[in-house]
């Protein structure tokens, strides 16, 4: 199965934003959480789904440079 440079660029800008939304707002309610391990557990879990939003940022990155290093340089 073959994923244009365009798909990917746009669902990984999709994908980056749910996930960060989900790491931000994961860390603005760990403070809610009364138990101390509980707490921990939920800042871990935030950092993951930022750490997925940066590599899906990453990925856009990547799918944008080629897809504008592709209509520079058509290789049709």
């Amino acid at each position: 199965m073959k994923i244009s440079a365009q798909f990917a660029l746009w669902s990984s800008i999709v994908f980056a934003i749910v996930c960060l939304y989900i790491g931000f707002n994961g860390l603005s309610s760990v403070d809610a959480v009364a138990d101390e391990a509980a707490r921990a557990d939920a800042r871990g879990v935030a950092y993951f789904w930022r750490f997925l939003g940066a590599v899906a940022v990453a990925s856009a990155l990547v799918s944008w440079w080629i897809v504008r290093r592709e209509t520079a340089n058509p290789s049709d």
